[in-house]
């Protein structure tokens, strides 16, 4: 990762347009790239649930439209709907199992009106995502995104040996093998930019293995018209919900929630490769990130196919290209929604056999279960976290294979919801995490009107709060002059004309190795983790704003900026010591 004043080797940032074949060449290389994982996923759930081949090219027509509308939502952003980077949208692999649960319970109109309804608590989640960071920490998201694998995998498995009737019993095994090996060999010793490749390439070397054995029907493709909408297959969507629907949205809103998590986690990560230099996170970028996949889910659940997420992808091909300017994001939507109207393309993937998907798949929910791990690791872990991830992890996969009272929960409601083990692991794990923040050390606080008066409240409130403490003078002082000086960067010249003064609030409380301050208010003042980290080793002084920027430096262990749209909330760490 680069640091504070690093140039990255960044060709294009998200504000730049690039020429127009350039922009055209790296619009199409991602397409290419994610078009297949886009179409698998929908057919692998379709497969599964045992749905008509009519259903699965409507799934697949609309899949593939409503990535593409929403990869250029994320791009060109409307209003607070979209990031304003290149993030590459596309089916979730996260639904996989209850949506194979909806479709078999309650069919394609009862996973639609599910999907419609849960896909609210994201834009729900986007617009309180200040208030949730408590509860939806990195604990949580890493655990549940291991769930996600765990659960998905043993329907894969079965997958592997789905060929029809009279084929040779080499046929899935070489397939399935091939395809793994080889998107095992690419993303382990190929060069970065074929690791991008690698679904092409398994997939490829997948089917060509299958088709001396007949896995490969070529018929569809053949039968297939070049240009058409299939339109008359559209399922609709159930407005009277029934015991199924109401036994299956639990599973769908906990799923929802954790795609906006992994939504969250790009929103962050594209905004450190899209940028020459390195800047805080801007949380409303993330905020636009998730409404914009909660529009996609709504318009997915409307068109009766998989909802859909970003892609960690997009994170990869900006680092390879240098490219991220939005112009790129605009053009690989619109790839994507131009093969929709081509049913032979989409007949040409539709057509790739189970094993070989299955295969190219495992590997993927393989490096989403590590994904989950480095989730719960870079938070670090002290034993309280550990035994929220192993309890709650343990107790999914428990319910998930009905080794936890199965003959207790029944088939009703309660066996719907906790025999999912995504639902049962992260309403444990949240429970958990709720209870360690209502009984961990009490935050102290205090609401002051943002104005210069406020200086010596501040203070007073600090030295009170460091009373007992057993910190020496020296570091008690440090803390009070860091809770001014962070008070005091607040505060702007435009604050004495406003009618209706601001208000912040801050909370204090101990931590390990000092002391935390927190302080939230609705600011529209630059960052100021930027502004720190831009000073870089400058000698000039030109302002007293300046030196407060210098001695808030100096003087806090670790300064972070989170803005969103309805709050801004700075939190600032100082070490503390023993007298």
């Amino acid at each position: 990762m680069a640091t504070a004043g690093e140039d990255k080797d960044i060709r294009y940032e998200p504000h730049e347009n690039p020429p127009l074949g350039v922009a055209i060449g790296a619009g199409l290389q991602a397409a290419a790239i994610i078009v297949a994982p886009v179409v698998l996923t929908v057919v692998i759930v379709a497969r599964i649930a045992q749905q008509s081949d009519s259903y699965i090219s409507w799934a697949v027509f609309a899949a593939l439209i409503i990535s593409g509308l929403t990869t250029a939502l994320q791009a060109r952003r409307v209003g607070r709907f979209g990031a304003g980077y290149v993030l590459i949208m596309g089916t979730s692999g996260a639904f996989i199992a209850v949506c194979v649960a909806a479709l078999v319970r309650g069919g394609p109109s009862t996973m639609a009106s599910l999907i419609i309804v849960s896909s609210f608590f994201q834009f729900l989640m986007a617009r309180r995502l200040s208030l949730l960071r408590r509860v939806f920490t990195p604990v949580v998201s890493g655990t549940v995104i291991m769930l996600i694998a765990a659960t998905v995998v043993p329907i894969l498995f079965d997958s592997l040996t789905d060929v029809p009737g009279g084929v040779s019993t080499a046929a899935a095994p070489l397939a399935s093998l091939a395809t793994f090996l080889t998107v095992a060999a690419v993303v382990l010793r190929a060069p970065p930019a074929w690791r991008l490749w690698s679904p092409v390439i398994g997939i490829a070397v997948g089917c060509a293995v299958a088709a001396p054995y007949g896995l490969y029907d070529f018929q569809p493709v053949l039968d297939a018209s070049w240009v058409g909408v299939p339109i008359s297959s559209w399922p609709g969507f159930d407005l009277t919900p029934n015991a199924e629907f109401w036994a299956l949205l639990p599973a769908f809103v906990v799923v929802t929630l954790v795609g906006a998590i992994e939504t969250l986690g790009d929103g962050i990560a594209i905004q450190r490769v899209s940028n020459r230099r390195h800047r805080a996170t801007d949380f409303r970028v993330v905020q636009g990130a998730l409404n914009a996949d909660g529009m996609g889910n709504l318009l997915s659940g409307i068109g009766g196919t998989l909802p859909n997420t970003t892609y960690s992808t997009s994170i990869s091909l900006a680092e390879v290209t240098g490219i991220a300017a939005r112009r790129v994001g605009v053009i690989i939507g619109a790839v994507f929604v131009c093969i929709a109207f081509f049913p032979k393309v989409a007949a040409l993937l539709t057509s790739i056999p189970p094993p070989v998907a299955a295969a190219y798949l495992l590997v993927l929910l393989g490096l989403l279960f590590v994904q989950g791990m480095k989730i719960v690791v870079q938070d670090g872990v002290d034993h309280r976290k550990a035994t929220v991830v192993g309890v709650s992890f343990w107790m999914g996969v428990g319910f998930q294979n009905q080794w936890i009272f199965p003959d207790l929960l029944g088939e009703g409601f309660l066996g719907v919801l906790f025999g999912n083990g995504m639902t049962s692991g992260a309403i444990v794990a949240i429970v958990m995490v709720v209870f360690m923040e209502a009984t961990g050390p009490r935050r102290k606080r205090l609401e002051l009107v943002l104005d210069w008066d406020a200086l010596p409240r501040m203070g007073e409130f600090l030295r009170n709060f460091a009373a007992g403490s057993g910190w020496n003078p020296d570091r008690v002082e440090q803390l009070v002059l860091v809770g001014e000086e962070t008070l005091s960067n607040l505060l702007s010249a435009e604050d004495d004309a406003l009618e209706k003064p601001r208000h912040v609030v801050v909370a204090a409380r101990y931590v390990r190795n000092g002391a935390e301050l927190e302080f939230v208010c609705a600011s529209e003042r630059e960052n100021l983790e930027d502004r720190l980290s831009y000073m870089g080793g400058a000698l000039e002084i030109p302002d007293t704003r300046e030196m407060s920027f210098r001695l808030l430096r100096h003087y806090a262990s670790s300064v972070r900026h989170q803005k969103y749209h309805d709050v801004d909330i700075i939190t600032v760490s100082v070490e503390g010591s023993r007298k």
